[in-house]
């Protein structure tokens, strides 16, 4: 484990001077998903990563020097450098940013909203021009939705779909329902998606307007808190008792349990 930290240092010879050329290391620094105390679901080692850390690639300014001083390492929020990495931001910006960082910078760190940076996040951009750069890029473990509620559906793990966000429009989000649920019928891949807290229960009445009621619906909510909730049930269980899901963080999963 201590080998993650071990720097390295590049040295070449030219014209009887000494040239020092840092390898920088981009760390993708997990997030807690719920309130729940950092020890609990975040590695130890983190908080080593955070203490040599000085510049920070984030998807909201805000929350990311909150999650910072929440770890209560005396770390001061004023030296700490932080630019805004969302979906907006263009491969063109990142790199302009990048120039401006002092080049015997050797640790960068990027953070999510969506607990681990690069899945189904933007940090995957910053992470593409790392590779392209040469830079060392090591991912911290930590909680992804996405994995949990798979993890906790009973459905299918070797093959699985994340779909992102169903479309806004209630006719072609129909569409799209019906469609996984083939695919799911068809080929047996779990199909995963999410949709932004305060359209949640209007995603789930939609789901069970249009699903055939013997069609598996996962509903993941809350997770890593302390009313986190995963239940696999046919979707006409579902209809006998609605759960209440408007703004609380729910991953939908739709799926088949092995039978065999």
């Amino acid at each position: 484990m201590l080998s993650i930290f071990k720097k390295e240092i590049f040295v070449s010879f030219t014209d009887k001077s000494l040239t020092i050329l840092y390898q920088k290391t981009l760390y993708l620094i997990p997030c807690h998903l719920s309130e729940t105390p950092i020890p609990g679901i975040l590695p130890p080692f983190l908080i080593d990563v955070i203490l040599k850390t000085k510049y920070y690639f984030v998807e909201e300014l805000r929350t990311s020097r909150r999650f910072i001083s929440s770890l209560k390492l005396g770390i001061k929020i004023e030296g700490l450098q932080f630019y805004e990495l969302n979906k907006k931001t263009t491969r063109a910006e990142l790199k302009e940013i990048l120039q401006s960082i002092p080049e015997n910078i050797e640790e960068i760190g990027v953070m999510s909203e969506a607990g681990c940076p690069g899945v189904a996040d933007p940090g995957s951009k910053m992470v593409a021009i790392a590779h392209e750069q040469g830079w060392k890029v090591i991912p911290i473990p930590g909680p992804s939705s996405i994995l949990l509620g798979l993890m906790g559906s009973g459905f299918n793990g070797q093959q699985f779909t994340f779909d992102g966000y169903l479309p806004i429009n209630n006719e072609d989000r129909a569409k799209a329902m019906r469609k996984i649920e083939e695919d799911v019928n068809n080929k047996g891949t779990t199909h995963i998606f999410i949709e932004t807290p305060f359209r949640n229960q209007i995603v789930l009445v939609e789901l069970l307007k249009h699903l055939n009621p013997q069609t598996l619906l996962c509903l993941a909510i809350n997770l890593t808190s302390d009313t986190e909730k995963i239940e696999t049930k046919r979707v006409a269980v579902w209809k006998n008792n609605i759960p209440d899901i408007h703004k609380i963080p729910t991953i939908f999963l739709i799926g088949k349990f092995d039978t065999k």
